[in-house]
């Protein structure tokens, strides 16, 4: 897990990928009064536009002879006005770029500075720096700056309670944890029934119990195990081993390769056993 030192946003976003209309305040109030127009035209009354956008009408009569002498607005008579092919292109440029740049902010500025929770392993103070681990499949914050992976406190928390953290620096160190497939036959194959009981012992060797069907529930039951995730989803095991732990899976046959596709995806180590006692097919 990465935690990054994140620069400013004025650094973070590359200078290509900034709107003009953001830039400068006369694009962008020409832009505000060349959309009002394309919903007014062709009848255009200026202290309309003035208003909606927050400007004097003076300044939007100046505006409009600019974009009139550029080419980007047509004056049809007094007070009628629309916007030439030229402005709309103009428009729809802009527009591209504003959504760009905003796809960006939301994907790379501030997906970066999300916060994130932790469970306190301490008392923690809003604004204190915090040393972050991952034990069992949860990020834990520990006050002070002691690990490799640190992060600051934005909310307070007692100890065992859950706590907000961002402005993250360093490396979570942490390994990826492993599934065990087991592949259990459906119902009409013989389900529960047809379980080679000798493939369920290694689960005791795993951080977490999963089963996905009601003929991997039933095998549970009978072997007397307790799973930890009743209805194991393709999401709900892959993230489980993301997050380091080691699942052991009980899944009915048909839901098999769902499952083994979602940890292919993510990267996650997995074997799969086959649950039916030898010799019965």
């Amino acid at each position: 897990m990465l935690l990054g030192e994140h620069p400013g946003m004025d650094e973070r976003v590359p200078s290509e990928r900034r709107s003009a209309v953001l830039q400068s305040k006369r694009d962008a109030t020409r832009y505000q009064i060349l959309v009002e127009i394309a919903k007014r035209q062709p009848a255009v009354s200026q202290q309309e536009i003035a208003d909606v956008i927050g400007v004097t009408s003076q300044a939007v009569s100046n505006y409009l002879g600019e974009l009139v002498e550029e080419g980007h607005v047509e004056k049809r008579g007094r007070g009628r006005y629309e916007v030439t092919k030229e402005g709309v292109d103009w428009l729809i440029s802009q527009t591209d770029d504003l959504r760009a740049f905003t796809t960006h902010v939301a994907e790379e500025v501030v997906g970066q500075v999300d916060v994130e929770s932790a469970l306190a392993t301490g008392d923690v103070e809003e604004g204190q720096r915090v040393s972050l681990t991952m034990r069992q499949g949860l990020l834990h914050a520990t006050p002070g700056e002691a690990g490799d992976a640190t992060a600051v406190a934005v909310t307070e928390a007692a100890a065992g309670q859950d706590v907000g953290v961002t402005d993250f620096e360093g490396l979570v160190d942490y390994e990826l944890g492993t599934v065990t497939v087991v592949a259990i036959p459906a119902v009409e194959d013989g389900g529960s029934a047809r379980v080679d009981r000798d493939v369920l012992a290694g689960a005791a060797e795993h951080d977490l119990l999963a089963v996905a069907g009601v003929e991997a529930v039933a095998t549970a039951r009978e072997a007397g195990l307790d799973p930890e995730i009743r209805f194991g989803t393709p999401e709900a095991v892959s993230e489980a081993a993301m997050k380091g732990l080691d699942v052991f899976l009980l899944v009915v046959e048909a839901q098999l390769s769902t499952h083994t596709d979602r940890l292919r995806d993510g990267t996650v180590a997995y074997e799969v056993l086959d649950g039916r006692r030898d010799g019965e097919r």
